[in-house]
């Protein structure tokens, strides 16, 4: 039975990961850090069937024990300050977090467990501000936030250690990725829980920053099977995961408040505290390696995944249940 070490494994990705690795028949190992709150929803079905250790990027030593004790076989670095507008407030955390967390993970492994394969969690938000439409793995990084700044960082030093040690380690470059399981301050799930509110009388109005930033949605119950791919090659290397299809927010809102035949305009207010200092406007990927070297290919449309999450928070408040 291989095993798998995921660090980040209570978010959308780690917990999307997780599924597909137990049907694999892996050995899920997942680190989580000690918190005051504890946010097991996403992983609630499967507790029982994966091994939860505490663990911290901030904390080298942690990760040691941890690969010392277990000795994966694959480990999927998904752990990070990942919401773009926090990592403005937080620009010092999002970097040791974001940046020198993958250095912590990356020397751990150097140092007691140099024959795991590792995978690094990079994101399109590094391309920023784009130098070429679409971007692909060739493209020059103009990262627009602490966060992209961070994902930089993070994606080099993976390459660096691959270069430097002979390490089995990939980044995926991620373009945005959504679900059921995303959380509530990102744009994307911020939409359908309000569509769904305004369904059900629950609310009336959903203020937004920027309607014309465009993005390449996809759903993360594919990407995750892109990333245990990329740790089943031969040799590591670099791949773009996009849908290579653009929509813009005021799209997803079309889409969104189409599901309950409602009209958009009716409810949404332009509010200029959710405009970021520095806009990334487009982002659309080339997922053509990964299609040619990993055999890989979206599955969920746009459509279909913006229903999917609609339904799912549709679902929730009808039920009752706390949104994650």
């Amino acid at each position: 039975m291989p095993k798998a070490l995921i660090t980040g494994v209570t978010g959308q990705d780690g917990s999307y990961l997780a599924d597909f690795l137990l049907l694999k028949g892996y050995d899920v190992i997942g680190m989580v850090r000690r918190t005051s709150t504890i946010n097991f929803h996403r992983i609630a079905h499967i507790q029982n069937k994966i091994t939860l250790i505490p663990g911290d990027l901030l904390d080298q030593v942690s990760m040691i024990h941890i690969l010392e004790e277990y000795k994966p076989d694959e480990v999927y670095n998904l752990a990070a300050q990942s919401f773009v507008q926090t990592s403005w407030n937080q620009p010092v955390f999002t970097g040791e977090v974001t940046a020198l967390g993958v250095t912590r993970l990356l020397d751990a492994i150097r140092t007691v467990s140099p024959k795991s394969r590792f995978y690094q969690a990079s994101s399109s938000e590094m391309f920023g501000k784009v130098v070429e439409v679409p971007q692909k793995e060739s493209t020059p990084f103009y990262p627009r936030s602490p966060y992209g700044v961070a994902k930089v960082y993070g994606h080099w030093i993976t390459i660096n250690y691959r270069e430097s040690y002979d390490l089995h380690a990939t980044s995926g470059i991620l373009f945005n990725h959504e679900s059921p399981r995303r959380g509530l301050e990102f744009v994307t799930r911020k939409i359908t829980h309000h569509v769904a509110k305004i369904k059900l009388g629950l609310g009336n109005e959903l203020r937004l920053g920027n309607l014309d930033a465009r993005r390449d949605w996809g759903f993360a119950g594919d990407y995750v099977k892109a990333m245990w791919l990329m740790l089943q090659q031969e040799k590591p290397a670099d791949y773009v995961v996009a849908t290579g299809e653009t929509h813009s927010v005021e799209e997803f809102l079309n889409e969104a408040f189409g599901c309950v035949n409602l009209d958009w305009h009716d409810y949404v207010v332009q509010d200029p505290r959710f405009m970021r200092p520095a806009e990334v406007d487009l982002l659309v990927g080339d997922p053509t390696k990964a299609g040619r070297e990993l055999g890989w290919e979206p599955v969920v449309t746009f459509p279909e995944l913006v229903k999917m999450m609609v339904d799912a928070d549709l679902k929730l408040l009808k039920d009752g249940e706390t949104p994650l």
